[in-house]
């Protein structure tokens, strides 16, 4: 009995104890669950009503600190201009006007330069930041990105700053002939040299002005909105036309092939100005007596057929070092050579604005030397199953696997185009000249030169 009774004690006092255990185990839990909440409630309290979601439509980077300097909420274009970084302000600026606003109240704003972290570039991230107090013991931070601003800026001063430097050079020798006009009124052979003179700078003035008016056109106007189907034949013959008087002084060659069934879908006016600019500068940069070919062709590309119109000539070539900022307003390679052709520095922006807002492209081959291709891609003209013309990659038509067919109708002339600029084809001022031009692979077909010393450059595909 005694046995039995102490072992029903000491069952009795572990289920006492376990019971215990278990009570306060459970009292522990639900306080450490209260407490949780507590947390949480307070955390999810701790933005004024509303604020959360202004935050979240604003334009500008968002963050809002705690008294401790802790982020509390952060917009996800902070996260993208890195300003935050394991839950702290990441910017030591920025967390000093924080700090200094949180003391005193006063908002305060600064412009600053921040590093764009992990691109390897040393170029710098334009930023207006802005500190506010946010209720008694929050801080509202909002940073604007400037950067697209700046460069934008950047760009019209630059192009203020050459328009100016432009229009005062041709006004300045005007100015200037016109005094020497005036003291040589006694010799009629003076004063017709000094006409001629001003005659020339008045015609460079004339040219400038109207490429700028050309330039501010193409980059304002809609240019689809006139669009119509343009015979590429046309086109070339336009641009030779425009340039026949200067590539005859110099006894160059102009070669063209005849594209009857080529089209492309935009503005007649944008594109024969675009090509002519670049057959001009064929002409101005190649030396007496070689040849400049323009060569058209229909590319197969995914979004719908391209039309591609290459002009090659065997001039001085581009240095590497300047192909990628020729296209740029006023930039010139060589601007003596570029006064004494009368070229204004607006040639090549204005075919790129125009290849751009037709949704296609321009590009540039050269060999110092040798010569330089410019490559024109446009969209072809198509016509619908509905009769109507639109350009190939339009996404507002089908596309060609529904019905459309090429404008008027389908073929390739590219074979006429290269027999035309490898001599064999037609040649608007030398029926017998030959030379070299690209074949169907956009490789050089090597043919007899026009000038051993200037041979014909080799056109990349």
């Amino acid at each position: 009995m005694d046995v039995n009774a102490a072992v029903a004690a000491a069952s009795a006092i572990a289920g006492l104890v376990t019971g215990l255990v278990a009570a306060l185990a459970i009292r522990w839990s639900e306080r450490e669950q209260a407490g949780l909440t507590r947390t949480s409630l307070h955390t999810e309290a701790v933005l004024p009503p509303g604020v959360d979601t202004v935050l979240s439509v604003l334009r500008s980077s968002a963050v809002v600190l705690d008294e401790g300097d802790t982020v509390v909420k952060a917009s996800s274009a902070a996260y993208a201009l890195g300003l935050v970084r394991g839950g702290k302000l990441s910017v030591d600026q920025m967390l000093q006007m924080a700090r200094d606003t949180r003391r005193d109240g006063e908002i305060r704003q600064v412009e600053l330069d921040l590093p764009r972290r992990g691109t390897g570039r040393g170029e710098a991230l334009a930023v207006s930041a802005r500190v506010a107090p946010l209720g008694s013991r929050l801080v509202l931070l909002l940073v604007e990105d400037l950067t697209e601003a700046r460069r934008i800026e950047a760009v019209r001063r630059d192009f203020v700053a050459n328009v100016s430097h432009e229009l005062k050079t041709p006004v300045g020798a005007l100015s200037l002939l016109s005094e020497a006009v005036m003291d040589a009124s006694d010799d009629p052979e003076a004063v017709h040299r000094f006409a001629g003179r001003m005659q020339i700078e008045a015609t460079r003035l004339t040219n400038l002005v109207q490429e700028l008016i050309d330039l501010s056109r193409v980059q304002n106007d809609h240019p689809m909105e006139d669009a119509e189907p343009v015979s590429v034949d046309d086109l070339v013959a336009e641009a030779v036309d425009r340039c026949r008087h200067q590539a005859n002084t110099k006894q160059i060659t102009m070669a063209t092939g005849a594209a009857p069934d080529l089209h492309i879908f935009g503005n007649r006016g944008q594109l024969a100005a675009a090509l002519g600019n670049l057959v001009e500068n064929a002409v101005n940069y190649s030396p007496a007596r070689t040849r400049v070919g323009i060569a058209g062709r229909r590319i197969a590309a995914p979004g719908g057929n391209l039309i591609e119109i290459s002009v090659t000539d065997q001039g001085i070539g581009i240095p590497e070092r300047d192909r990628e900022r020729i296209f740029e307003r006023f930039y010139r390679v060589d601007p003596a050579r570029s006064r004494a052709t009368g070229g204004t520095g607006l040639g090549l922006s204005i075919v790129k604005h125009v290849a751009a807002s037709h949704g296609g492209e321009v590009t540039v081959w050269s060999a110092e030397g040798q010569g330089s291709t410019f490559t024109l891609r446009l969209p072809e003209a198509v016509v619908g199953r509905e009769g109507r013309a639109h350009a190939s990659n339009d996404p507002a038509y089908p596309g060609p696997e529904s019905g459309d067919l090429a404008y008027p109708g389908p073929g390739d002339p590219y074979d006429e185009t290269s027999r035309a600029c490898s001599g064999t084809g037609s040649t608007p001022d030398s029926p017998s000249a030959s030379d070299s031009a690209p074949d169907h692979n956009g490789r050089q077909r090597q043919t007899t030169p026009a000038t051993p010393a200037s041979p014909a450059p080799e056109v990349l595909p």
